[in-house]
C-alpha cells in the first residue's frame, strides 16, 4: 500500500467518527497524476446524490504528458461502495448532521482508494483542547529523551 496524501487539517477540524474504505472513478489522466503524486484533498469533502457519493473539490492537477483528453482539476468523482455502506452513511448524515470528509487517498494493488471518514465539526474550544493535548505529548516525549 502506498499512501498518496493525507489529509491532516481533517483531524484538527473534525472528530473522526467511523472510517470506510472507497474506491474512486478516475480518467486515465487522473489516475497517472495520482501515481505521481499530485493530489489536494484537504478541502474535499462527500456528498450524497441520487443515492450515490461523490468526492468534491479533490484535486488533481493536470497530466505533464496530456494532450487535449486532459481532464478538469477539480470536477466531482463517484466514489465506489456497497450498498448497505452507502444506506448506512446517508442515515448518519441525514439525522445525525454527519459530514464526509475524505483523510486518506493511497494505491493498494494498483488500484486508487479513498479512506471516508464521517465526521463531526469541532469547536474552537475543543481546537484548543487538542491543541494543548499534542503539546504536552510532546514536551513529556522531550522529556523522556532527554532522560535517556
Amino acid at each position: 500500500m502506498k499512501i498518496v496524501t493525507t489529509n491532516k487539517k481533517a483531524k484538527y477540524e473534525y472528530f473522526l467518527l467511523d472510517k470506510f474504505e472507497a474506491g474512486i472513478v478516475l480518467l486515465g489522466t487522473e489516475i497517472k497524476s495520482v501515481r505521481a503524486n499530485k493530489v489536494n484533498i484537504v478541502d474535499s469533502y462527500g456528498r450524497i446524490k441520487d443515492e450515490e457519493i461523490f468526492l468534491v473539490n479533490m484535486h488533481i492537477s493536470k497530466y505533464d504528458h496530456g494532450n487535449l483528453f486532459n481532464h478538469d482539476e477539480t470536477r466531482s468523482r463517484k466514489l465506489l461502495l456497497n450498498k448497505k455502506e452507502i444506506k448506512k452513511i446517508i442515515k448518519k448524515v441525514s439525522q445525525e448532521g454527519l459530514t464526509l470528509v475524505p483523510t486518506k487517498v493511497y494505491l493498494e494493488r494498483g488500484l486508487c482508494k479513498v479512506e471516508l471518514a464521517l465526521a463531526k465539526g469541532k469547536k474552537n474550544y475543543d481546537k484548543r483542547q487538542s491543541l494543548k493535548e499534542k503539546d504536552s505529548l510532546r514536551r513529556a516525549e522531550m522529556a523522556l529523551k532527554e532522560r535517556y
